[in-house]
C-alpha cells in the first residue's frame, strides 16, 4: 500500500493543473494527472515520476468513473480531488455562437459535475479528505465577451458552495480556488490588459498553500486584484456598468 498522500487532479496537461501537479509532486504527493491530451500527460511524468497519467475526457461521466476506479486501484486512497478543466473562446464569445456556448458549459460545469459524481461515493463513505473546485474571478460577475465563461464559472461558484454544506457535515472539505489572470494557453487567446497577471507557478503555490497549510473555504489570488473585483460585486448595477463600460471601452 501506498505510504504517500494521493492527488487528482484534472486539467492537468497545461496551465495551472500541469503547474499544480508538478508543485504537489516536489512536494513528495503521489499525483494522478488527468487531461485528455495523453502526451502531455506522459510528459509530465518524464519532468517528475510522482505524476501518472490517467487520461480522461471529463465530457464523458461513464470515463469519469472508470478512471477514478483505476486511480483507486492502483493507489489505494486519494485524500485531496481537484478538478480544474475549463476552456474559453473569446473570439466565439464576441458573436452569439450558441453551439459555443453549449460546449464551454459542457466542460467547465457538467465536465466539473461528472468529476464530483465520480468520487461523491467515496468521500461520502470516507468522512474524511478534500474535494476542491478550481473556478474564477469571472464567476464573480458578467464581464464583456465572457458570457459563457462567466456563467460557467459562476455556475461552479455557486455549486461548490452548496457542496460545501453538504459535505461539511462528512468531514469532508469542500474549497473554492478563486484566479485572477494567470498566464496560460487560455489566456493567451485574449486582447485585452489583464491586470495583475500572475505565473501557473505562482497560482500553484497560492493553491498548495490553500489546500495543504489552511483550512478555508475560498483560496483566492492574487489578493489586491481578487478583493477589488469583490468589491466590485456589492456595487450597485448601475455604478459597476459604468465603471466596466468606461474600462473596456478603453
Amino acid at each position: 500500500m501506498n505510504d504517500k498522500k494521493v492527488i487528482w487532479i484534472t486539467g492537468a496537461s497545461s496551465g495551472i493543473g500541469k503547474a499544480l501537479s508538478i508543485k504537489f509532486a516536489q512536494e513528495g504527493w503521489i499525483v494522478a494527472a488527468s487531461a485528455r491530451r495523453e502526451g502531455l500527460l506522459q510528459e509530465l511524468n518524464r519532468i517528475n515520476k510522482n505524476i501518472h497519467s490517467f487520461p480522461l475526457d471529463v465530457t464523458n461521466p461513464e470515463q469519469c468513473k472508470k478512471v477514478f476506479e483505476n486511480i483507486i486501484k492502483k493507489f489505494s486512497d486519494i485524500e485531496i480531488s481537484i478538478f480544474g478543466t475549463g476552456i474559453h473562446d473569446p473570439n466565439s464569445e464576441k458573436k452569439f455562437n450558441l453551439e459555443k456556448i453549449r460546449e464551454i458549459m459542457e466542460v467547465n460545469y457538467f465536465g466539473t459535475l461528472n468529476s464530483i459524481n465520480s468520487v461523491y461515493d467515496y468521500y461520502n463513505d470516507k468522512k474524511s479528505g478534500q474535494i476542491s473546485v478550481i473556478s474564477s474571478v469571472a464567476g464573480y460577475r458578467g464581464l464583456p465577451a465572457a458570457g459563457a465563461y462567466c456563467a460557467s464559472k459562476s455556475a461552479l461558484t455557486s455549486f461548490t458552495e452548496s457542496l460545501r454544506f453538504e459535505m461539511t457535515r462528512k468531514n469532508v472539505r469542500v474549497s473554492l480556488v478563486s484566479p485572477g489572470f494567470i498566464k496560460t494557453p487560455m489566456t493567451d487567446q485574449n486582447d485585452f490588459p489583464m491586470p495583475m497577471i500572475k505565473s501557473p507557478e505562482f497560482a500553484a503555490e497560492q493553491i498548495y498553500i490553500g489546500l495543504t497549510k489552511k483550512t478555508g473555504f475560498e483560496i483566492h489570488f492574487p489578493k489586491t486584484f481578487t478583493y477589488f473585483l469583490k468589491f466590485l460585486r456589492i456595487l450597485p448595477n448601475s455604478i459597476y456598468f459604468k465603471l466596466i463600460d468606461l474600462g473596456y471601452k478603453r
